[in-house]
């Protein structure tokens, strides 16, 4: 880390995304899931949501109140120091109403267009992955220590592993569908984990060779795009692209630009 900056701008975004995902953990009723189908679990999910987004700017604007925000729950402001965070202060939402583990806080600082700094907390799972463009990509969790991520050595496309998510909306999740149908005879399987932090960040730890999906936001894959990229990942949106709200991919090389013309091929990125 040869920029003085970034270290203190990872320890920022690593105590506000312990302590969102404490809030967050802490703070879930017991009996959520059980009401699941009525109104008033996604009004208590959406206040903790809040409060989660709002923890995060605060710890971070007492340390640093001239930068910028751009927040799922709508923090947004230009700052004037150049420096913005992005965050999703809960990616998984239905995860986290229905009791499972998959979901987390996800913070990434930007610099001139540029992400610089991604941390993602899953409490659940007791792990934090983080990294800092040109250093690296690392995890804490049940092993000792901090750990250095490594995208896994790339399989042939068929005995690839690669998760997915879905969009809310059924004409799309209907067409999305019929990807996953077309994809899954040509790959080892799918998964679909709930939260595209935690998927990002599980390609960098080895436990997938790839991710795709479309309709995501900045927020969703501002941090964990990062930090599988430091871990060796390739990532993209079209061929040629960066990310977008069109398609989002990342894969081990030798599974990126396969999986990234298959999706291509079968129209992955419109309805």
């Amino acid at each position: 880390m040869s920029d003085p900056l970034l270290p203190e701008l990872l320890r920022l975004a690593q105590e506000a995304a312990l302590r969102a995902g404490e809030l967050l953990r802490d703070g879930r009723p017991a009996d959520l899931a059980v009401a699941a189908t009525k109104s008033s679990p996604i009004d208590v999910v959406t206040e903790m949501d809040i409060a989660a987004e709002k923890l995060i700017t605060d710890v971070i604007s007492d340390h640093r109140p001239q930068d910028g925000f751009l927040g799922e729950e709508g923090a947004s402001s230009e700052g004037s120091s150049g420096l913005r965070w992005i965050i999703d202060p809960l990616d998984g939402t239905v995860n986290y109403l229905y009791g499972l583990p998959t979901w987390s806080v996800s913070i990434a600082a930007e610099q001139d267009g540029e992400r610089i700094v991604g941390v993602v907390a899953v409490p659940m799972r007791g792990e934090t992955f983080h990294a800092v463009r040109g250093g690296g990509a690392w995890a804490t969790g049940a092993w000792e220590g901090e750990r250095r991520l490594a995208v896994r050595p790339a399989p042939p496309l068929d005995q690839a592993l690669v998760s997915t998510g879905f969009n809310y909306v059924a004409e799309v999740k209907a067409h999305q569908a019929e990807v996953a149908r077309q994809l899954i005879p040509l790959l080892r399987d799918i998964r679909r984990g709930g939260s595209a932090a935690v998927d990002l960040c599980d390609v960098a730890a080895g436990r997938l060779d790839g991710y795709y999906e479309r309709g995501l936001n900045a927020w969703d894959v501002a941090a964990g795009d990062l930090i599988a990229r430091e871990a060796g990942a390739l990532t993209g949106g079209r061929p040629g692209e960066r990310p977008s709200r069109d398609l989002t991919v990342a894969g081990t090389p030798g599974v990126f630009e396969p999986l990234q013309r298959l999706l291509e091929d079968f129209g992955a990125w419109h309805d």
